[in-house]
């Protein structure tokens, strides 16, 4: 072997050139201009998928390496790749499942839809269906609940890594409450987490949640068991679902009948801490919101599930009080949820904030579904913004997709926050005209689809 043949392989560069968009904080509230960056002819310069540098056109044209092609959007909004910080990856099919609320919802059609992920054919068609769904929606990383099966997060995992995209997920821990084909024990729930961790988090982009579906489903050896993994392997995601409906509330109450309430079924267990994601937080006390506060625990707002299974609708404000505020964030649900699409899931969630006498700026949706997201899940480092450094997970947007979106448009003069707020309340998939993973073309709206 001569010397060369050690040599490192040159850096693979891409470029893409648009109008770039990235926050650098929460705004404030409508017109906060210092919350973000906005370069109406920007390009951004990608050496081996992460941004190396992020400006001008007319500053950087020049450091386009000699044979790399520009991407050029002039017409797109290019944004840091959606963030979906709560999704059920074996839902796919059970989307649009009509009339019930969340415990018959989940007997009468989650739990038979979860049991054929049994099949690892099955898991992995399904994968391949939910990644090009997240991706043609614009998202770029997830934190996906399994089912009960481990093979079907490897599955997920698997697939998430031949794309180059990032995942977190875990295999649901239910022991009791289900069928029999849907549960597990406290000690192989813990044994099979244990070995997923040990296969896949941090293998490449891929991190682990432990994953208790809810307490409802749990045996108080199970819910040790979490914790338990938790305390083992520091810097694994949890995900679980807290105060989402009344019934489940009481349901809860009566199955630990010694805890204060349901925040502290989990907190009792080792579950809360800046790492832990629970789904929903609709009916919480002062001191449950208070707890979460203190354990810096993320309170994930779902809005089109809570009006589709009628669960009730999320106190944003109450949560955000300066004296104990919840980190949150903002993700689909799906399959309780009615759509992959953050633009829709924050369009609902503006809707369900105005029936509780609050508001949702454009500006702070989109930073929830870009930095904020990222920030929830602890990866600002990673993901999230324009950064140098950062992965090129991107999206292009298009906020004149639909006849109604152009109509809206030529009524608005180059204002952003009004393009913003035309994208997040007329906007879905159709208005996604790119997704790029690692810098690299991941879904294009004008490509042909198999069917």
């Amino acid at each position: 072997m001569n010397a060369t043949d050690l040599s490192p392989a040159p850096p693979r560069f891409t470029a893409l050139r648009g109008r770039l968009l990235s926050f650098r904080r929460a705004p404030t509230g409508p017109g906060d201009a210092d919350s973000h960056v906005c370069i109406p002819d920007g390009l951004l310069l990608i050496a081996d998928g992460r941004i190396q540098a992020v400006g001008t056109y007319a500053d950087l044209k020049d450091q386009i390496p000699a044979g790399v092609a520009v991407d050029h959007h002039p017409d797109g909004l290019i944004l840091p790749g959606f963030i979906d910080t709560h999704i059920h990856f074996p839902q796919t099919q059970v989307i649009a499942s009509y009339g019930a609320q969340l415990l018959d919802w989940l007997e009468k059609y989650t739990f038979i839809e979860e049991q054929k992920y049994a099949d690892p054919a099955h898991a992995a068609a399904g994968a391949r269906f939910f990644l090009d769904e997240l991706l043609r929606n614009g998202t770029t990383t997830a934190a996906a609940y399994g089912s009960v099966h481990p093979q079907s997060v490897d599955a997920l995992f698997a697939e998430a890594e031949r794309r180059g995209a990032g995942l977190i997920a875990g295999k649901v821990m239910m022991d009791r409450h289900a069928p029999a084909a849907l549960t597990d024990s406290a000690e192989s729930g813990y044994a099979d987490s244990k070995a997923l961790i040990e296969r896949w988090h941090r293998r490449g982009r891929q991190r682990y949640a432990v994953t208790p579906r809810f307490a409802i489903t749990s045996t108080e050896a199970q819910l040790e068991a979490a914790g338990a993994l938790l305390r083992e392997h520091p810097g694994v995601h949890m995900q679980t679902h807290l105060s989402e409906n009344l019934d489940e509330i009481a349901t809860v109450r009566r199955l630990f009948p010694t805890a204060r309430d349901y925040t502290d079924v989990y907190d009792r267990f080792g579950l809360l801490g800046p790492t832990s994601l629970f789904g929903h937080c609709i009916h919480l006390s002062e001191e449950e919101m208070r707890r979460l506060s203190d354990s810096g625990s993320v309170a994930v707002f779902c809005p089109t599930s809570n009006l589709f299974i009628g669960s009730g609708l999320f106190d944003r404000a109450a949560l955000s009080r300066a004296d104990r505020p919840v980190r949150q964030s903002l993700a689909t649900d799906v399959g309780g949820g009615t759509s992959y699409s953050m633009l829709r899931t924050a369009g609902e969630a503006y809707k369900v904030l105005q029936m509780r006498g609050q508001n949702l700026s454009a500006l702070a949706a989109f930073d929830l579904m870009t930095r904020g997201n990222a920030a929830a899940l602890g990866m600002a480092d990673e993901i999230g913004t324009l950064e140098p450094g950062r992965w090129a997970d991107l999206v292009v947007l298009d906020a004149r997709a639909t006849p109604a979106m152009r109509h809206r448009m030529n009524a608005i003069d180059g204002d952003l926050e009004e393009e913003l707020f035309v994208l997040m309340i007329l906007g879905d998939d159709r208005a996604v005209t790119h997704t790029y993973l690692r810098g690299e073309k991941a879904y294009d709206r004008a490509a042909p689809t198999a069917e």
